[in-house]
Order: C-alpha cells, then structure tokens, then sequence
C-alpha cells in the first residue's frame, strides 16, 4: 500500500504532540493528585477536539462526494496525520489551556490561528508525501471551515451550558439599568457572566431614539422618567446607574424618582468597578466640590492681576496647604520671574515641588521648608530674595485642634504675620495679602480670633510704600482636613455620616474661586481693605452631607448620619461682616469691601506687647482675656458654658441677609438681583 510514508509521518508526530501537550499544560504539577487530574483533563479536551476534527473531515469528503465516502482507504491514512496537525496547532495557539465556560472573542481569534497554521502544514504533508496527491482539492477548503466552526460552536455550548446550569443554581436579583450606552454595554456584560448575583431586566434612558433596541438581549423599554413604572412592572426594586458621565444634576434627578419610587440604587463608579463584577457599583462615586456648591462658581477675569504678577519676585507662604498649592499654580501661570513656595511641611514642599517642575515655565522656582516664626530665617531669605509681592496663607486653620493650642494659635497666626510684615517691608515689598476667614467675624473660638487681630493688623498698621490687604471667605470645599473629604471618606469605607448639629450652616467656595478671589483682591484692593466674595446663601450640613450621598451614587437609607454635638470653639452658623462695618461695591460685582471702624495703630501696638508679654506665661486663660481686650466681640463658649451653663444660641440669628441689605440701603443705585446673599 502506498500510504506507508504517511503512517510514518504520523507515528513522528505523535511522539511530539504529546510533549506539546505537556507543555501546554504548564509543566509537570508536584502534587500526584493534581498530577493525575490535568493529565486526564487534557486527554478529554484532546479527544473531544479529535472527535470534532474527525468530523469536519469525514463531513467535508461526504459533501465533497455528493453524499458518498469513495476512496476510503486514503481518507483514513490522511486522519491521523490531520488530528495530529491540528491538535498541535491548537496546543501552540493556546487552546488547551483555559475554561470552556470562559470563551470569548480572543478564544474565536486562537481557533482562526490555530485552524490557518494546521491547514497549511497538512497541505504541505499531503502534497509531498508520495502516494497522496489523489487527495481532493475541495476537502482542503471545506474541512477547516467546519474545524473552525465545530471548535468554537462546541466552546459556545459549553459555556451556553454552564452560564445556564449557574443562573438556575443560584437566585438572582432583578436589576434595571439606567443608561444604555458603553458603560451600560459594559454592565451588562458583567452581569450576564455566571455568579454575578444579578440579572438585568431592562434598561431606560432619554435618548427616545434607544428606545426598543436591545443591548446584549436586555430591551430598553423607556426613558428615566418611566422607571418606577417599568420597576413595578418587572416586580424589582434594584436600580443600576450605569452613566460614568452622568452630571450632579442627573444623579440628583434619579435619586429624587428612585426616592420617590422607593427604588434602591447603585452608581457604576468606573471602568474599573465594572470588570470587578457588579460588586463594583459598591464603590463612592468621586464628587467635584462644584456639584456641592448649590450655586454656579463665580468666574473672575484675572488679567489684571496677571499684568501685575509677571516677571515680578513673589512669595507664598503655607504653600503646601490646599489654598496656597492652588495659589502657586495659578501664579505659575501668570509668568512671575521667580516664585519663593515656603512652608514648614517638608512632605508637603516635595510634592509641590514634584507637581511645578513638570510645568513648562521659564519661572525660577524656589522651594523652602522653614518655620514661619523663626525670625532670623525669614530675614535671611527675604534679604536675598527681595519679593515684591507676598501671599500669606500659612496658618493654623482647624478650630478644635487649636482650642487646646491656644499658645501656638497666637503664636503662628498673629506674631507670625506681625513679623513677616516687618521683615517684608524691610526688604521692599510693595504688596502684602493677608488670606482671612469669615470665622474672623463675632469669634467664638481662637482661630478666628487670631484671623480677626491679623485683619485689625492689615487694615491699621503704618507702612511707607507696602499696600496691605485682607481677604475673608468662607470654607473651602475639599481643601485637606475639611468636611467635605471627611465624609466621603466616610462614605467610601461604608461608615455612618458625623455631623456635629442637624442646623449648622457654613459659607462654602471653591477652591479656585478662593484663589481667584486672592488674586483678584491682589489687583483691585486698597491698603487696609478687606475684600469679601458673594458666596450665596449659607448651606446646612445636613443638607450637604444628604447631597453627598446621592451624588456618590447611594440613597440616604444606606448611610446613617450620627449627631456628635458641636465642638469646642463651634458655632452654628458663621457671618460675613460686623454690624458696625460698611459694605462697598468693587470693580467687581461678586466682590465687596469692608470697612469697619478705624483702629488706631498705637493702642493696637500696646495691646499687642500686652498679648505678647501673656504669652510668657503660656497660660491659655490668660492669653485669651488679652485677646479679648483686642478683640471684645471674641466670645470663649467654653467661659459661657463654665457663666451660664449653656451655649449661646446663635441660632437666634436675624433671618435678614444683613450684608446685602446694609449695602442695598448705603447704596441703592446697587439693590438688584444680582446682590450677595449674605447671612448675619
């Protein structure tokens, strides 16, 4: 018989495919049970793809022959020699390796490979092997068509079989998915794969054009507004938001028809939530501080600061904190010849500096870790230096924490800047900013009583040719320690909310706009100015931290809010301006200047040498009754408490917007709508 040679062939290649398929098995497991197990579990896999290449073959020769099996004996010389070929294809394309149940597009690409490589080599086998070139042409063609197709149609059964046998084992939850673009495709996706808990039964979105389409056999059956109909429907109350992209707006519009539906729903964080499983929804959405506002961001045109900024020698002090980062940033852009980044945060300084450096600028940069305080320092560094402008944002901020370091409050935040404004005027400074704050106003705490002296400081101290302003605003959202990321960490790591009093209420900002306002105040103010911005209405915590939790993508039932009681130092609600101040209109329609009563520079000297001679004896008590004789509005409500047993209700507080009103009732040429709303 003429076939010999091809046995011969065969017996070779069976020798080698076997070491394939070991190979392809990854290595020789030490374990004899394991040992046992992958060698049968290749054997089976092995034989069912023989099976299914035998097969296509014998199917491809009885078409070829219009329903016959001629020439019988050169069909079963040429099985072998095809099994072996295409089992080693399939080895080297990896499609030993791996689970049924798990097929998908790359497993469709392999068997493609792997069926093109196998052809070609038995082509070449059969055509110059003697004896064989009786073997039809059209069974070449027609045997890896069906190879390629009883492959992969056996991997798509199988995992068909599994996905199937997985649903009936295990209860899933009905689940409507809101969105029905690429971020809904991909949850669905992960929804469909076996132990996912889930099982989408619908989706909804606005774009009425989507809907009746299909997206992996789940229907999109209307738009938002329909789903507590199309939940009742469907008998669930699992709601899926599937829209990464979707605005504070749109989450805020969902939460409220979720709520009102008493639907419960999760929020697809990101691309990286949805390939960990539907688990993934778990995860707090990311907030922008903006969508917490509740009023647009107020855009102030800088131009003007940026003319007088570039090319100029400027320094910053806190640096590294979350407003003079910002700060540094935005001078950067503005071209300055040099920019001096100081702050005693050594970790702090790195960062920045690691964050600056990649900016492209011809700015000489100049990174300095020191103590504001250290006297002899300073002096060194501003005399070799010789800023022109100084932005002053280094100082303690965290009302609580400086309650029980009243010695260091004073210290950093009042001779700290008393110096610094000696040493700068020394060395030619031209302009000087104090960053204030608004808890400045009616001080029921030492931080803000040391921001209240620093504001007296500015607005009375004699200088030759420096220009010193003051700036006051409200909290920044998402600056470091503040509320804001507290509670979303809170959040993120499934803890109950800590608000410290169901009214309390805080002016908010962003931390842009706080720049913006430094910078612009830079430009337009006066010496002895304190410049406000129009920060709206004040917001309630509570409220705040209710926005929070819809916005990450929860509802208010899963996340308790827990009341601790107000800190020491805390008041409820925080105002803007004195009673006795005057409001004046800026240049600018979203800022306001302040202007109280004047204070002489030589009894504010004396009491200054009064508090400096208490701080001696670093006796907090005694420290704060100086501070009092500066400052007679500041009001301790630790005394109260020890006076009166209780704290003093601010909450009593005119409902009045007293800012907007005295500047309406000095200026009426200004009562418009456009008007802060300020609250006193």
């Amino acid at each position: 018989m003429s076939t010999s040679p091809l046995f011969y062939v065969t017996n070779r290649l069976n020798l080698w495919a076997f070491a394939r398929l070991r190979s392809a098995a990854g290595g020789i497991c030490e374990e004899p049970a394991a040992r046992i197990i992958l060698k049968y579990r290749l054997w089976l896999i092995g034989l069912v793809q023989a099976s299914l290449i035998f097969s296509a073959l014998v199917i491809s020769w009885w078409l070829r022959f219009n329903f016959y099996l001629p020439d019988r004996a050169l069909l079963i010389a040429a099985t072998p020699l095809l099994i072996v070929i295409r089992l080693c294809a399939l080895a080297r394309c990896g499609l030993f390796r791996g689970w049924w149940r798990y097929t998908d597009l790359d497993d469709a690409v392999a068997i493609m490979k792997a069926t093109a490589i196998g052809s070609a080599v038995f082509v070449i086998c059969m055509r110059f092997v003697p004896g064989n070139a009786a073997f039809p042409r059209t069974v070449y063609v027609l045997e890896p068509l069906l190879s390629a197709l009883f492959l992969g149609g056996a991997r798509l059964l199988f995992r068909f079989a599994a996905e199937s046998a997985s649903l009936n084992a295990n209860i899933c939850k009905d689940v409507v998915v809101i969105g029905a673009g690429a971020g809904a495709e991909r949850a669905l996706r992960e929804i469909a794969r076996a132990g996912s808990g889930y099982r989408a039964v619908a989706c909804v979105d606005d774009n009425r054009s989507l809907i009746g389409m299909k997206i992996h056999g789940v229907p999109v059956l209307g738009t938002v507004d329909n789903l507590p109909t199309i939940a009742a429907w469907h008998k669930t109350r699992e709601i899926l938001i599937a829209i990464p992209s979707a605005t504070a707006a749109q989450l805020e519009r969902i939460a409220a028809i979720c709520a009102q539906a008493n639907l419960q729903f999760r929020t697809v964080t990101s691309v990286h939530g949805v390939l960990s499983g539907v688990s993934g929804q778990d995860q707090a959405r990311e907030v922008p501080s903006e969508d917490l506002l509740g009023r647009a961001a107020v855009k102030i045109d800088l131009e003007s600061a940026r003319t007088q900024i570039a090319g100029k020698t400027i320094l910053v002090t806190g640096a590294a904190g979350t407003i003079g980062t910002e700060l540094c940033r935005q001078i950067l852009s503005c071209g300055p010849g040099k920019l001096l980044c100081l702050d005693h945060n050594e970790t702090g300084i790195f960062y920045l500096q690691m964050e600056l450096s990649k900016q492209p600028t011809e700015t000489e940069l100049i990174f300095c870790v020191t103590d504001l305080g250290d006297g002899a320092r300073m002096k060194g560094l501003l005399a070799k230096h010789q800023p022109k402008m100084i932005f002053h944002a280094a100082a303690y901020k965290h009302v609580p924490m400086m309650e029980m370091n009243v010695y260091e409050a004073v210290k950093n935040n009042v001779f700290g800047l008393l110096g610094l404004l000696d040493i700068a005027e020394e060395n030619g400074c031209s302009r000087f900013l104090l960053i204030s704050s608004d808890k400045a106003v009616n001080p029921t705490n030492i931080m803000g009583a040391t921001k209240r002296v620093g504001e007296l400081m500015i607005s009375c101290r004699p200088t030759r040719s420096m220009r010193c302003i003051s700036v006051r605003f409200g909290n920044v959202l998402g600056s470091n320690g503040s509320l804001v990321p507290i509670l979303q960490k809170q959040i993120k790591n499934r803890q109950h909310l800590t608000i410290t009093h169901p009214d309390i209420t805080r002016f908010f900002m962003t931390t842009s706009e706080a720049v913006s306002l430094v910078l612009h105040a830079f430009a337009i103010g006066n010496h002895g100015d304190t410049l406000v911005l129009d920060m709206g209405s004040p917001i309630r915590i509570l409220d705040l931290a209710k926005k929070l939790i819809r916005l990450s993508g929860k509802s208010e039932r899963e996340v308790e809010i827990r009341f601790t009681g107000l800190r020491e130092g805390e008041k409820l609600f925080e105002e803007l301006s004195y009673p006795a101040e005057e409001i004046h209109p800026t240049s600018s329609p979203k800022i306001w200047r302040i202007h109280g009563t004047p204070q002489r520079w030589f009894d504010l000297r004396g009491q200054l040498q009064q508090l400096r001679a208490a701080m001696s004896s670093m006796d907090a008590a005694s420290i704060r009754e100086k501070m009092r004789g500066i400052v007679p509005e500041y009001s301790n409500l630790a005394d109260d408490r020890a006076e009166n047993g209780a704290v003093r209700q601010e909450s009593e507080a005119p409902s009045v917007p007293a800012l907007a009103f005295r500047a309406t009732r000095a200026y009426p040429q200004f009562a418009r709508p456009t008007l802060p709303r300020f609250s006193s």
